[in-house]
């Protein structure tokens, strides 16, 4: 039987509060068993591991500075979520990354911050989630920089060019796709149409980005198949491959099996 893995999604948000539980169930009733919940900045952690703890086995916590969050303090706090890593797992490093779209203020800090966080992954031998908004090339080459042997995970809410794409493969990462792949100018899908499915996963990035015919509204991981169904469509395959490929590539970058059991 096929599911769908949601490998970014910030269901902890406020925009949940109301409908939390439901929205959780809407996405399982619509297939989707794995939900990775990258982690923003400190205010965040509570609620997020207050989801995690209530779907135990389908719900995974990340642990990250969001770039948009880096200001001139960003070492202390950074020493402060460090200290978190001491006290449990994480399924992975994020959402970590480099941010010029709001702001290039504390663009020196971004890249410290995503530099300490890089190798808080490598210590731990766990995935990092890359948040690159405007600044994708720069990110390309501060990971080809930090590049070993194990060094691995998402670009989340992949949106670039055929050839930044085959950079990000080549460096043994995932190209994370969500909503955007249904917007009418995106021209996303003529990118994904030369890249295998090998080297994606799906996400929603849930409150936001929700794909056609939500777009604007809300976004909520019981979307995720209509995201799926779009890149079925372009790859011209049933859904159900593309759930299994995608499902398969995430559970194995994030070392988990099919029931939420790690494998090592």
């Amino acid at each position: 039987m096929s599911f769908f893995v949601d490998t970014h999604a910030h269901l902890y948000a406020d925009q949940f509060n109301e409908d939390q539980d439901a929205m959780m169930q809407r996405a399982i009733k619509n297939g989707v068993s794995h939900f990775f919940l990258p982690n923003i900045d400190e205010t965040s952690i509570d609620a997020m591991y207050d989801l995690e703890s209530r779907y135990p086995g389908q719900c995974f916590a990340m642990m990250g500075l969001h770039p948009c969050s880096v200001n001139k303090d960003f070492g202390s706090v950074l020493s402060r979520m460090q200290a978190q890593l001491n006290v449990r797992k994480f399924c992975a490093i994020g959402e970590i990354g480099l941010d010029y779209y709001w702001s290039t203020t504390f663009k020196q800090q971004q890249i410290e911050a995503f530099r300490i966080q890089c190798g808080w992954a490598k210590q731990l031998d766990i995935p990092i989630v890359i948040h690159a908004r405007d600044s994708l090339d720069d990110i390309i080459e501060l990971v080809r920089a930090e590049k070993t042997p194990n060094f691995r995970g998402i670009f989340h809410c992949f949106g670039g060019s055929y050839a930044q794409a085959q950079q990000i493969i080549d460096l043994g990462f995932l190209l994370g796709i969500g909503g955007v792949l249904t917007f009418k100018k995106s021209n996303l899908d003529t990118v994904l149409e030369k890249i295998d499915v090998q080297h994606l996963v799906l996400e929603t990035d849930a409150p936001y980005l929700a794909p056609s015919p939500y777009r604007g509204k809300r976004n909520e991981s019981a979307y995720i198949p209509i995201i799926a169904q779009k890149l079925a469509d372009i790859k011209q395959v049933p859904v159900e491959k593309i759930a299994q490929i995608t499902s398969e590539n995430a559970l194995n970058l994030f070392g988990l099996n099919f029931e939420g059991i790690k494998t090592s």
